[in-house]
């Protein structure tokens, strides 16, 4: 067979409602795609709760990780088309960590990211089972790997997959606001990824894209206000959180909790408590969890004798969500703790029981941390400004700073 018949063979094309078809022509990627581990990613939520906001948010983290690698392979023509040297290998190798780089998110992703396995961020996570991948694919990604890690000498691949101007970013931008209609998360991302270069090994964007590039940071900053943090699915998040940490409660108090599935009742029950003789083993009943394992197990608790379990269960299940009130200053703690005590009595709990009813916190976003990864323009004389030293900029110091909501969520008293 002929080259170009082999090639043939291995080319699929994937129908996506955003960009319409996007090509896998690479076994590798074909195998990766059809793992296990990638296919759970059917289903875990993009967006956890956002559905009960905006009911067309229901598309998955799969959907968004192909989204991201279309894009990747995009960038990756464009900067080869201005001469960027990249071999095969490591055009590959961007794509594989592109698509892998969200394979760590647990059920319900961000909601529950630190309650099943304290402390592990699902970067760790992404990594860990892309370390597993390799073993399994004999080494085939090592490059993948370093461009994921940022240890590959070309700085501007792990740019791509992780950065303040990734393609990461720039789908789910995309993504989630053609798929909750909301009109402000549309950013101009193909004239983005046309005005990207090259400098020093490093990501920069030519001068013609400077509105281009303010609009995506702003976009992305009316998105999190608007959707990812909107008071309600900021609410039915963190009764998805007390839901848990209930469940952990009456466990180390000897109550019978039983999840809908084995992999979830080892993390309750067990966290990541094993030696790491077993890692291969965690990360395979990691990789058994999704959303259903949760929400069969939140309609099976709505049932259980504990009163303040069945109570938040069945008010998620039936989109009774907890009233949330957000204000830009701390509120005062005398008026946090009445709140408690009125609602411990009007319950019929005590106080501590009354915590997971009555709870508060915050939420914070930045529209752009210059002293992170910047987004460097580049000027046609060859001079290079951060984003928020360019004329007239609208990103600029002042508003890198971090923009804090405080909030107080109380149980909708029948």
């Amino acid at each position: 067979m002929r080259a170009t018949e082999q090639m043939a063979t291995i080319r699929k094309i994937i129908n996506d409602p955003v960009y319409g078809f996007i090509t896998i022509d690479h076994p590798l990627l074909l195998a990766i795609i059809s793992h296990p581990f990638y296919q759970r990613l059917r289903n875990i939520h993009q967006m956890a709760f956002a559905h009960l906001v905006y009911p067309g948010a229901v598309h998955t983290r799969l959907l968004h990780s192909l989204g991201a690698y279309h894009l990747m392979c995009t960038a990756l023509r464009e900067l080869k088309g201005k001469g960027v040297v990249l071999t095969g290998e490591e055009a590959l190798g961007a794509k594989i960590a592109i698509l892998l780089h969200d394979i760590g998110h647990g059920p319900f992703s961000h909601a529950l990211e630190h309650e099943l396995i304290p402390g592990v961020h699902h970067e760790k996570l992404s990594l860990a089972i892309m370390q597993e991948l390799n073993k399994e694919f004999n080494n085939q990604l090592e490059t993948a790997l370093a461009i994921f890690t940022g240890t590959h000498p070309k700085k501007f691949l792990h740019q791509l997959v992780s950065g303040q101007l990734d393609v990461d970013r720039m789908d789910y931008l995309n993504r989630d606001s053609f798929f909750t209609g909301v009109a402000e998360g549309v950013i101009g991302y193909d004239r983005i990824i046309k005005m990207l270069a090259v400098h020093n090994d490093n990501l920069v964007v030519e001068e013609k894209a400077i509105y281009s590039i303010e609009k995506f940071l702003l976009s992305r900053r009316l998105m999190y206000w608007q959707v990812y943090l909107h008071k309600t699915v900021v609410a039915a998040e963190k009764m998805l959180v007390m839901i848990i940490r209930r469940a952990k409660e009456l466990i180390a108090k000897g109550v019978r909790i039983t999840a809908a599935t084995a992999a979830l009742e080892h993390f309750l029950h067990n966290g990541a408590g094993r030696t790491a003789a077993s890692k291969g083993r965690l990360l395979q009943d990691f990789c058994n969890m999704d959303d259903h394992d949760m929400m069969a197990t939140i309609k099976n608790w709505s049932r259980h004798t504990d009163k303040v379990l069945s109570q938040l269960c069945t008010d998620l299940i039936e989109r009774r969500i907890m009233n949330i009130r957000l204000q830009s200053q701390p509120f005062d703690e005398a008026f946090l703790l009445q709140k408690r005590k009125e609602i411990a009595q009007k319950m019929n709990v005590n106080e501590e029981e009354a915590s997971y009813y009555v709870f508060w916190g915050e939420a914070s976003n930045r529209l752009y941390n210059p002293e992170n990864e910047t987004i460097t323009i580049q000027y046609k004389d060859g001079r290079l400004k951060d984003i928020s030293e360019v004329d007239n900029a609208l990103i600029n110091v002042k508003t890198s700073m971090a923009v804090k909501k405080y909030y107080i969520c109380s149980l909708r008293v029948r």
